[in-house]
């Protein structure tokens, strides 16, 4: 599916099908019953099973609602279409990264009147958390459970190789020198342990970009992934391909087993440092308990301090679709999460950090990550980055993660690839723009 085409997708007529049939979910209860409301979530395993928890004590909690939670696969394709079909369920979970494009498809509520009506206000959030639901100054959704980007290390492999595992590296010049102190290379130059390697997980290609100072867009209708910033980022990842041979790096990430394994790469211990969310602590706590590992702020440039402590933003946030049957029954269970009881056992149930300011002690002294600090620090970073508010935005990282691959594989230089970019997204953004001046919401 193409986003920001303003239209809604047509799925097949299974799915449709099975969208009505959760309707029955939803019909008005008989007087004096509880109003039912349907939500749908897109988590499976031990993140459905917590937020399940939460609902439970929402429905304890008071007796004119029951919140119903379906883990739903391929969610936002099936919400579209059930928006489309005026069969919407009451409310809904959705990544972040698909805020705008659910606003730009008038898909969503806004939630401004109800947040008012609840007390519920911008200053009690961190703020890169709260931003991610808004959208050309309107609230269409509240965070749940948000995450940022930290360098995760092996401390074994870098004691092994002779470095200090208390002091991770700060800058650009100073990873390479570490990864190459740490890389094991084979007779033939293949590579058995690799100190870094800017393609795994390959989840944000287009951070290197922000990272060393670039900007993906100009904020009004510019494409910039090409301007000089914003290629240097490229031009770094590119020099790991040079160093140890863009085939060396392929041959070797192909060997690399899922990331929920005990064969993901970093896991296995074959990579020693990675770019990773808050949650990779579920997945060694799962699959390698004995790991010793540390984490610390993504690298800098050595020539920007101006740039320290980088990191993504992600989140998951909490929204209700347009055509809900009970909106502001839904927004009650909403608010209920927004709390700091419902949102600490949210998010200490996930392993993730609040997006609240107010948290409390227990909060961080009984959270399993034992490095919850950081990754709560960094939220309030002034480098912390989350994906452009386009509704063009999917299509657009499509294009920039086929450009790293090129650049990755040393079939264009960065500013080749970064050119071609901005040549194919330019007039699509150009488009984009003007049916949001032509809705007046520009």
């Amino acid at each position: 599916m193409q986003s920001g085409a303003f239209l809604l997708p047509a799925l097949g007529t299974a799915v449709l099908l099975g969208i009505v049939a959760s309707e029955a979910l939803v019909k008005a209860p008989p007087p004096g019953e509880r109003v039912r409301i349907t939500y749908w979530e897109g988590w499976t395993g031990f993140e459905f099973e917590t937020m399940m928890k939460v609902v439970d004590e929402f429905n304890k909690s008071q007796d004119r609602i029951e919140v119903q939670v379906l883990s739903v696969s391929g969610l936002q394709d099936k919400a579209l279409l059930a928006i489309s079909g005026g069969i919407p369920p009451d409310m809904m979970g959705l990544s972040g990264a698909a805020v705008t494009q659910f606003a730009d498809d008038r898909a969503l509520m806004p939630l401004d009147e109800l947040a008012q009506e609840h007390g519920i206000k911008p200053d009690q959030y961190i703020p890169a958390f709260y931003d991610g639901g808004i959208v050309r100054g309107k609230l269409y959704a509240l965070p749940c459970t948000p995450a940022t980007v930290a360098l995760h290390y092996n401390r074994a492999l870098f004691r092994k190789a002779g470095l200090d595992p208390d002091r991770p590296p700060q800058t650009d010049e100073e990873l390479i020198g570490m990864a190459d102190k740490i890389t094991v290379r084979g007779s033939n130059g293949q590579l058995k342990v690799s100190g870094f390697l800017p393609t795994e997980p390959g989840w944000w290609n287009w951070m290197w970009c922000p990272l060393f100072g670039g900007r993906l867009w100009d904020g009004k209708g510019k494409i910039t992934i090409n301007e000089k910033d914003s290629v240097r980022g490229f031009e770094f990842a590119q020099s790991f391909a040079k160093r140890y041979g863009a085939g060396n790096i392929a041959t070797q990430k192909g060997g690399f087993g899922n990331f929920a394994s005990p064969q993901n790469a970093f896991l296995s211990q074959d990579v020693a440092m990675i770019a990773q969310g808050v949650w990779m602590y579920n997945f060694i706590s799962m699959y390698n308990k004995e790991l010793e590992w540390g984490a610390a702020p993504l690298p800098r440039p050595a020539d920007r301090p101006d740039l320290q402590n980088p990191t993504v933003i992600e989140e998951n946030v909490l929204c209700i679709p347009r055509g809900s049957k009970h909106p502001k029954e839904a927004f009650e269970f909403i608010a209920f999460v927004q709390s700091q009881k419902g949102m600490e056992m949210l998010c200490m149930g996930q392993k993730k950090l609040s997006p609240l300011r107010k948290v409390s002690k227990e909060f961080i002294a009984n959270h399993p990550n034992p490095r919850i600090k950081l990754f709560m620090d960094l939220a309030y970073s002034k480098n912390a980055f989350g994906v452009p508010k386009l509704g063009i935005w999917t299509e657009y990282n499509n294009e920039i993660n086929a450009a790293f691959d090129a650049v990755m594989l040393m079939q264009k230089t960065p500013q080749q690839a970064m050119d071609d970019v901005a040549a194919r997204m330019q007039p699509k953004l150009d488009l984009y723009t003007k049916r949001l001046r032509l809705r007046g919401e520009l």
